[in-house]
């Protein structure tokens, strides 16, 4: 059972299910060309929000040690915003930190109820951040306990490594946190990256 914070706005209503800290492992699995790069890894998820009508989302991970007793190795960090796509308007602050000059469209749980898509779901818009200097952009749906996304821009620093798309999915199933990552990189199509199984932490 998911209790929703007595503060949530009511945009982030269909996303509530993420809200939390989720800790565990996953396996990245990419060929570049003849090689495969395999790796366990563990990795630490949050999902926050600060009263404002998206989700704050970070995420840490690292390389398990491949003996007994070894160290894990940083691996990767990500930082980001999760929203329901629409058209801002008056009532949402903005650009920059001009504050709002009218009532927000979206207050009330009805009012939300308007965004539902043809599909039965809510549009989604999430923005990543990685430090290399490569900068996301996903579209996609949240319905139910399911996200599915793909990049709709990547804009890389002129120092990053190759990155040009990607499609994410993330899933609640048994109480469990559950995602997998398609990359395209390294001069490679779209194709298996990386996937991990999250729990709830205390």
């Amino acid at each position: 059972m998911i209790e929703l914070p007595v503060d949530l706005p009511s945009e982030l209503v269909p996303l509530s299910w993420l809200l939390g800290v989720w800790e565990g492992s996953g396996v990245i699995d990419y060929a570049v060309g003849e090689e495969r790069m395999t790796h366990e890894f563990g990795q630490r998820v949050s999902f926050s929000h600060d009263g404002l009508p998206h989700l704050n989302y970070t995420s840490y991970t690292w390389l398990l040690p491949a003996d007994e007793g070894g160290e894990p190795t940083p691996l990767a960090t990500e930082t980001g915003f999760w929203r329901l796509a629409r058209t801002f308007g008056e009532g949402d602050p903005g650009p920059a930190m001009l504050p709002a000059t009218g009532e927000s469209r979206f207050a009330t749980a009805d009012q939300v109820e308007a965004l539902r898509n043809a599909d039965g779901g809510f549009d989604l818009q999430v923005s990543i951040a990685h430090p290399e200097g490569v900068l996301e952009l996903y579209l996609g749906q949240v319905k139910g306990p399911r996200i599915d996304l793909a990049s709709d821009a990547v804009v890389r620093s002129a120092g990053a490594k190759e990155y040009t798309a990607a499609t994410r999915l993330y899933g609640l199933v048994e109480g469990h946190l559950l995602w997998a990552w398609d990359i395209a990189a390294l001069g490679q199509d779209l194709r298996t990256h990386a996937s991990a199984r999250l729990a709830k932490a205390d």
